[in-house]
């Protein structure tokens, strides 16, 4: 029987960053049970920065985590954001959506059909009313980020455990065991960052689901034409997000943004639903679609109000949520993993309260 002050469950973005942040002050472990860690959502992540991407709660997020990106020199090491910018378009049709995007915003400039081209040239001007481009949009390096969580948390005595699904949940006390094929673990705070199965691991301790649904999200890696350079173009799409395309490596990763619910699982792309998306994004442009090189599937996963859930449970002790960041769970996990760990310890958070509010779980028990 191993003890800790915190377990964590699931070696996700989401499990490891409120890991690293907790280990300055917690003995804490990480049970996942994939042979390894980010192997899921994490792993297929678009990997972008977009500050203004979420509503009013996630954008408050993604101010913190600005912040971290920005200054912090003891968790990163080394820089994982660099430039790349997003460019939104809007047919005749979609300039409300337009609209209704900018409100609220910040850092955005609203461009015309042919600016919007000479950002990327291969798009259709005829089909463009208006655009919107986002110049401080960064690429995240994902994997750098997640080992870079990895490495603060072991420095600091905490310990990853991979391959090890959680089998059963008992409290006894003020004590949680978790119990899995190879050993049993002990802690007095449970932290549920397991991702698509986060109302299945809710159950497993005996409390009432929130209403997660997972959703999966297909892309694509395709050719550019030959002598086409396409390194230095934003990620771009149309506003009403029914495809979008990100430079990759010399090549364009295109996904058809698609939101079809599906039990957790480990995600494999649709076929019908990839060339749907890529027949969208042939008419916004002026190149042909080609074999696509490799394609590959993930999970987004929201609560019914599209806002994660962070906070004990009302009802039962000593369990924290963590789950439901959807497609924010990368460029949010600075702040929200700072937030696990204030509230585990009681600490003051940077974030105001009506925020701290809006991402409890207690609105899903009123």
């Amino acid at each position: 029987m191993m003890s800790y002050d915190v377990i964590v469950i699931g070696g996700g973005i989401a499990g490891l960053s409120a890991a690293a942040f907790l280990s300055e002050a917690a003995k804490v472990a990480v049970i996942e049970a994939e042979p390894h860690i980010g192997y899921h959502s994490t792993g297929r992540s678009a990997a972008i920065f977009i500050r203004n991407y979420g509503n009013e709660t996630l954008r408050a997020l993604n101010d913190v985590a600005a912040r971290f990106f920005e200054t912090d020199t003891q968790t990163l090491t080394d820089p994982v954001l660099s430039p790349r910018g997003e460019l939104l378009i809007a047919k005749p049709d979609e300039l409300d959506a337009l609209d209704a995007y900018c409100a609220g915003a910040t850092g955005l400039e609203r461009l015309n059909a042919q600016e919007a081209c000479d950002l990327v040239p291969i798009l259709n001007p005829e089909l463009i009313s208006a655009a919107v481009y986002e110049p401080d949009a960064q690429d995240i390096d994902v994997d750098r980020l997640l080992q870079r969580y990895a490495a603060v948390m072991r420095a600091n005595g905490g310990q990853i455990i991979t391959g090890q699904p959680v089998q059963g949940m008992a409290k006894m006390g003020a004590i949680w065991t978790i119990t899995t094929d190879l050993d049993r673990y002990q802690a007095p705070v449970i932290i549920n960052a397991s991702g698509a199965w986060g109302d299945h691991i809710g159950q497993m301790a005996g409390l009432r689901p929130l209403g997660l649904q997972p959703y999966r999200r297909s892309a694509v890696i395709m050719a550019v034409p030959d002598k086409m350079t396409c390194a230095h173009w934003p990620l771009f799409g149309s506003i009403n997000e029914d495809w979008y395309a990100k430079p990759d490596a010399g090549r364009l990763m295109i996904s058809p943004a698609d939101a079809d619910p599906i039990a957790p699982q480990d995600a494999y792309p649709d076929d019908l639903v990839l060339a749907q998306g890529l027949y969208r994004f042939e008419q916004a442009t002026t190149i042909p679609v080609t074999r696509p090189l490799r394609s590959w599937a993930g999970l987004r996963s929201f609560l019914p109000d599209h806002t994660p859930a962070v906070g004990f449970d009302p009802e039962v002790g000593g369990f924290f949520w963590l789950i439901g960041q959807g497609g924010y769970g990368v460029q949010t996990s600075p702040a929200l993993g700072q937030l696990t760990r204030d509230l585990v310890l009681a600490q003051t958070s940077v974030l105001s309260e009506p925020i701290i509010a809006a991402l409890s779980p207690n609105r899903f028990h009123a």
